[in-house]
């Protein structure tokens, strides 16, 4: 049973989850419309990868006893000036996402919630990995400044990213994560 503070923080990370899938969706939308369909594939498994984090906790809440409580998604911003702003700003959300997470625990911690901080240490190794691509790709378009060829060629490498999460939560996280294998 979850204290009732930190069921109403891990409904808010829902949200925050959720909006994470929204907003990359619509850079997704805009890199397609310019023409960049290597960004939209980096940015659509990105958005899978943010609907398996509001999923997980999500599951959890339930198993634990709890209520969810879905909150209204705020609207993404759907026009951005380049693939760097694009990056910049998933760099600054996960970074958002990051310390949130990191309050997450500090709750967990300070209610002697075990269950919970263990829980969410998958969350916290996982926000480092998130930052670091972030970082990574950020400085190869630093690298590329203006070059077109240059990004045309980033472009084809992120279109080969590929979803690693289960997308069907019809039966569960657990349940399709055994079920594929994972």
């Amino acid at each position: 049973m979850l204290h009732k503070k930190m069921t109403q923080a891990l409904n808010e990370q829902i949200n925050r989850e959720m909006y994470s899938a929204y907003l990359y969706m619509a850079m997704s939308a805009h890199s397609a419309k310019v023409g960049l369909k290597g960004f939209a594939n980096w940015f659509m498994v990105q958005y899978h990868e943010e609907m398996y984090h509001a999923m997980k906790l999500y599951e959890y809440v339930q198993r634990q006893g709890e209520d969810v409580v879905l909150q209204a998604v705020s609207q993404p911003p759907a026009e951005f000036e380049s693939p760097l702003e694009m990056f910049t700003k998933t760099l600054a959300h996960e970074q958002y996402i990051t310390k949130s997470i990191n309050e997450l625990m500090e709750l967990a911690i300070s209610k002697k919630d075990h269950a919970t901080q263990i829980f969410l240490e998958w969350y916290i190794i996982e926000q480092v990995e998130e930052e670091e691509n972030d970082n990574d790709i950020i400085a190869q378009l630093q690298l590329i400044g203006d070059n077109p060829h240059a990004l045309l060629m980033l472009d084809r490498e992120l279109a080969t990213r590929a979803t690693t999460v289960v997308t069907d939560f019809s039966k569960g996280i657990e349940d399709a994560a055994q079920s594929a294998g994972a």
